[in-house]
């Protein structure tokens, strides 16, 4: 059977994937034994899931989220503050249903934008629209809008959007044009709309930064008493992963002489620095010591004044033990070995 012109006659309907999937079940032997009611039920199911997912895509395009942050990588381990119980009530998105708001506050680094990210995701991944902006931006936005003549346009575009994200309110004052901007937000998403609030600055201390007393209570009235609160606090996660990644600190190399004749490959090599130290990078030469290294005199040792005017005197490690047959003579072989060889 040709189907050439039906895939055709689909494309032209606009159900592209469900053109694609047809030309896969007619390839697929074990499709051909599939009652058509089967066929017609994937063929829909293919071409929905496709415009789902170009819906979710265009959602997030337009979310200009600062982080890619999901839900299902929540840290709740770390010791923040955060209520388990009530985020994973908020990530169901009733909240954003019912219209309701949610204000996140704690000191810097503890991840207040991440979780407002992640709550706006899992937002577009249930079907609302999502705005993030910066506290900041949002108002140069607006004065910009209102200096080009199209504030309307862009105060109509924010009131169509289902859950808007104010990132880092506070701490400067805001100015009384800023505050009847911010009044004309929040009173345009009253029972209509969800505000996603972040900030350093508790909820109590809201009213310092709106500087008119009588706008900062409509505005407040209007977002805390239907609000969901986070409250966090700790040490910054930022500086928390610069010391994982750096490690702890490395302990100052000691040279501890061995109790044997030879020592171990590591042992010798963190010799060779200190031997080199008192005539630079040259290769060493026996009668070449005139100075003694460090490494004799780091640690005392038994008979180390004998042995480090026997260095002094330029002789061998046999000559020395011959000289001085009651003492240890391990370290100065060791020693001399090293500076002869290396």
């Amino acid at each position: 059977m040709l189907i050439h012109p039906t895939v055709e006659r689909l494309r032209s309907l606009g159900l592209a994937a469900m053109a694609d999937a047809l030309v896969e079940m007619q390839n697929n032997p074990q499709a051909a034994e599939m009652p058509h009611a089967d066929w017609l039920g994937l063929l829909i199911d293919r071409e929905a899931t496709f415009r789902d997912n170009r819906r979710l895509a265009r959602r997030l395009t337009a979310a200009k989220l600062r982080q890619a942050a999901t839900i299902e990588n929540i840290d709740y381990r770390t010791a923040r503050g955060l209520d388990r119980a009530l985020f994973q009530t908020l990530t169901t998105s009733q909240w954003v249903r019912e219209h309701n708001h949610l204000a996140i506050v704690g000191p810097t680094g503890t991840g207040k934008s991440w979780l407002a990210c992640a709550l706006g995701n899992k937002a577009c991944r249930d079907g609302f629209s999502v705005l993030y902006k910066r506290a900041s931006r949002l108002f140069a936005d607006l004065a910009q809008a209102r200096g080009e003549g199209r504030l309307a346009r862009l105060m109509t575009s924010l009131e169509r959007t289902n859950l808007i994200i104010v990132d880092d309110w506070g701490p400067e004052p805001l100015t009384a044009e800023q505050a009847r901007d911010l009044l004309e937000i929040v009173d345009d998403r009253y029972d209509k709309g969800s505000l996603l609030i972040t900030s350093q600055v508790p909820v109590t201390q809201w009213h310092d930064i709106i500087a008119n007393p009588t706008l900062g209570d409509a505005i407040l009235d209007r977002i805390i008493h239907n609000a969901h609160r986070i409250e966090l606090k700790g040490d910054s996660l930022r500086r928390s992963a610069d010391q994982k990644k750096k490690g702890p600190p490395l302990p100052n190399p000691t040279i501890v002489p061995p109790a044997h004749r030879t020592l171990p490959r590591a042992a010798l090599r963190r010799s060779w620095g200190p031997l080199r130290a008192t005539r630079g990078s040259l290769p060493w030469t026996a009668g070449t010591i005139s100075t003694v290294p460090p490494v004799l005199t780091r640690r005392p040792f038994p008979g180390q004044h004998q042995i480090v005017s026997c260095v002094r005197r330029r002789v061998d490690a046999q000559q020395c033990q011959k000289i001085h047959p009651e003492h240890d003579h391990d370290h100065l072989e060791t020693v001399i070995t090293i500076a002869w060889n290396r």
